[in-house]
């Protein structure tokens, strides 16, 4: 896709709504506010997959939906495989003749439960196929839907139903896992990770994603509010300080190139971010410290600035 074609301002984003009012989602919902500029930078030429998570159950109450493209819902586990037979599909009815030979945009869009646990298998065995669709995960690092409960996004020390706090274990004992990392070890030509606090730079990285030639993916960070314990006015600036503290850095890696996309000179506190979460608010400086730590390691590897 060439330079030109890129969104420089959310000025330049069209008009159109594709994900449109009426959905359920909470106020202040990263999810929500993810989508609305994802959809814009797909266009209406699209169909979109989405397995069950908070997305479906808040766009999709029956009889009612906020999509105003083609849209199915579909199991838990198997957005990726969905997609694959859509996109193949597709090739078929064009080399028949039955539909005219033009670039449909074949996105799945789901949640971290249904992508890095659950829907993991079907989506690693659709890269290693090669299927052409973008595959968009909505990271709100827990299985929000179902009540807060621990996924393999969740991050050290967080809070959820499934991961409790108490004298012996202090929320989750394991790291978060590295989606962007194990998908980019399958070799495709797009993996980028997102947020919305950074409205241009998740749009562009959609746009390339959904253009690209074979497999795409983009992991968006998409803060919750009750699952995060923060107020529904914050949610952006949380989001924005994941970036500014390190802790979610922003990069697309283009034919196994990494690229930083919005770079940070001066790396703030990984305090900054915490302490502003209800779901950390029993860990102590120590507990702090050592995340900081691992933070500066990884940050170090991807070539981030020094921290402040």
């Amino acid at each position: 896709m060439s330079e030109e074609k890129y969104f420089k301002t959310l000025k330049d984003l069209p008009k159109e709504e594709l994900f449109v009012q009426g959905h359920r989602a909470c106020s202040g919902c990263g999810e929500a506010i993810a989508v609305r500029h994802i959809m814009k930078a797909i266009g209406p030429n699209c169909i979109v997959i989405s397995p069950t998570g908070c997305l479906e159950v808040v766009s999709s109450p029956y009889p009612y939906t906020s999509w105003a493209v083609p849209w199915y819902h579909v199991a838990f586990e198997n957005a990726a495989s969905v997609a694959s037979g859509v996109e193949a599909a597709l090739k078929v009815l064009m080399r028949k003749g039955v539909l005219e030979k033009k670039k449909i945009h074949v996105v799945a869009i789901a949640g971290d439960g249904g992508t890095v646990d659950i829907g993991f298998q079907a989506l690693s065995g659709a890269l290693e196929r090669g299927h052409g669709f973008a595959y968009i995960c909505l990271d709100n690092e827990a299985y929000m839907n179902t009540g807060i409960q621990r996924s393999g996004a969740t991050p050290y020390g967080a809070w959820t139903t499934t991961s409790a706090v108490g004298k012996a274990i202090r929320g989750k004992v394991q790291w978060k896992k590295n989606m962007p990392a194990i998908v980019a070890s399958h070799g495709i030509p797009y993996v980028a990770t997102a947020c919305p606090a950074y409205p241009v730079d998740l749009v562009n990285k959609v746009k390339r994603a959904v253009e690209i030639e074979g497999p795409a993916y983009v992991h968006v960070l998409t803060p919750c509010v009750p699952g995060w314990r923060i107020p529904s006015n914050i949610s952006i600036k949380v989001a924005r300080l994941a970036v500014q503290t390190g802790i979610f850095p922003l990069y697309e890696i283009k034919d196994g190139k990494l690229t930083l996309t919005v770079k940070v000179p001066k790396r703030k506190h990984v305090k900054e971010y915490l302490k502003l979460q209800g779901r950390f608010a029993h860990l102590t400086d120590e507990e702090i410290e050592k995340i900081q730590e691992r933070v500066d390691r990884e940050s170090e590897s991807l070539g981030l600035g020094p921290r402040a």
